[in-house]
Order: C-alpha cells, then structure tokens, then sequence
C-alpha cells in the first residue's frame, strides 16, 4: 500500500513538471511571436507599410503619443498618407513582456527620428504596447507612449 501511494505522488510530481516544462515552452514560443511583431511594427514604421501595420494593428487600434493625442488606426494610416507623420528611423530596445492568458503587455524603448505635424519629433520614448490574441493571432489594440527627457 505504501509503495502505491509513493508511486502515485512521484507520478503526479512527474506530471506537474512536465506540465511546467510545457508551460514554459508555451511562454517562450509566445514571447518570440511578439517580440517579431514588435520588430516588424518597427521595420513599417520606417518604411511606411500600411499593408504590414494592417497586420499588425487592430482595427480597433488606439494610440496615445508622448503629447497626450489620442489616434486611431485610420486617422494614423491617414496622417502617414498625407505625410503629417514620416518616421525616418526607428529602432527598438529593452522589451519586457508580460503575458495573461490571450493578452499580452509589452514594454520598450524607441530612438527614433522624424517629423511630426513639421516638427522634428526625433529622440528616445518609453511605450507600452498591449496585445490581444484572437482566433491564434497576436494584433496590438493600444499603444502609449512616452518621451525620455534629455539630460
């Protein structure tokens, strides 16, 4: 009898290790998934590429900048078209991530240069970005960020 139930404990701390190991993977495939959108999003930023930032972004999509204004996905597709914003480069850094469930909260840090209602908008941000996943897609519903003061 004891053996049985020292045998039925080992297999059930057996099965909770492979679950954590399998958790695990999950988070990381998860986190590599985001972190490419989050390199991708930086690349159209760039290049101006509505059709990838379609992808990327929902159409719900709401951002809010470093001065407060709150935008949608098609008055910032519309303010690109019209040149108002024109990013001449944009990288990213310092990606943290956070995942609960079908949500995922990133944060990071963009160097970037370019214009924005004709004003130089170049320096460093912090931003938030939050993810949805839907149907096994990841798409951004909401942006915030930002500007790092200058020393």
């Amino acid at each position: 009898m004891k053996s049985t139930a020292h045998l039925a404990v080992i297999v059930g701390l057996a099965a909770g290790v492979i679950l954590s190991i399998e958790v695990a993977a999950q988070t990381a495939n998860v986190e590599q998934t985001l972190l490419q959108l989050e390199r991708d999003w930086e690349q159209a930023n760039v290049r101006n590429d509505t059709a990838a930032l379609e992808r990327i972004l929902a159409p719900e999509f709401v951002s809010t900048d470093s001065d407060g204004r709150l935008t949608t996905r098609a008055e910032g597709f519309a303010r690109r078209k019209s040149g108002e914003v024109k990013f001449t480069a944009f990288t990213q850094d310092d990606y943290k991530m956070q995942v609960i469930g079908d949500t995922a909260i990133v944060t990071g840090r963009s160097t970037i240069k370019g214009i924005r209602d004709g004003k130089d908008l170049s320096g460093q941000e912090r931003w938030t970005d939050v993810f949805v996943r839907r149907n096994g897609r990841w798409q951004a519903v909401a942006t915030h960020s930002s500007r790092i003061a200058r020393p």
